[in-house]
């Protein structure tokens, strides 16, 4: 619109100094057909005026023009930013929702049903309650469900915990059972 807005300006600003120009021109031709002594020279002036408006006229008319073609060009350009933009944008809200569905763990990895399933695992491994057990760990849409057997209710509930203190983890099923061996 800025665009379009000068142009329509600088076309007002081109008529008013032609018809400056022109109404001068006129005015002294006016001058001295009165001084003059035959009517021809009146004649002369009233041409000159008329040839002014047609002048002043057609730059008008070239003027806004110029002025629509320009608001076209600068419509046109408006309407392809905006095309750009919006398939810019399309992009980034599907690479968004791709990334979303893996989450990042607090150093950066993504965490996904393996990731969580070796990290449970790992957290088994060094904890005493649980030396001797024989604990499966599955995992489906961050779920955890444990199985297999363990020496304690204590050892139970230990694994549990570990589970369900692990990054990612939403919710633990616990299907261990407690043996006596």
């Amino acid at each position: 619109m800025t665009i379009s807005t000068s142009l329509l300006q600088a076309a007002l600003v081109a008529a008013v100094l032609a018809v400056s120009a022109c109404a001068q021109g006129a005015g002294d031709t006016a001058l001295t057909a009165t001084t003059g002594e035959d009517g021809a020279v009146l004649e002369e002036a009233k041409q000159d005026g008329g040839n002014a408006l047609d002048a002043i006229s057609a730059g008008a008319d070239k003027a806004l023009d110029a002025t629509r073609d320009g608001a076209a060009a600068v419509l046109e350009e408006a309407k392809d930013a905006g095309e750009k933009t919006a398939d810019a944008t399309k992009d980034v809200v599907a690479a968004a929702g791709r990334q979303t569905s893996d989450a990042l763990s607090s150093t950066g990895e993504a965490i996904t049903d393996g990731w969580i399933t070796a990290k449970v695992r790992a957290r088994f491994v060094d904890d005493a309650l649980l030396e001797a057990s024989d604990i499966d760990v599955d995992i489906d849409d961050r779920v955890v469900t444990l199985t297999g057997t363990v020496r304690s209710d204590a050892a139970k509930v230990r694994a549990a915990g570990l589970a369900r203190s692990t990054e990612g983890v939403t919710r633990v099923v616990n299907q261990l059972v407690v043996t006596s061996n």
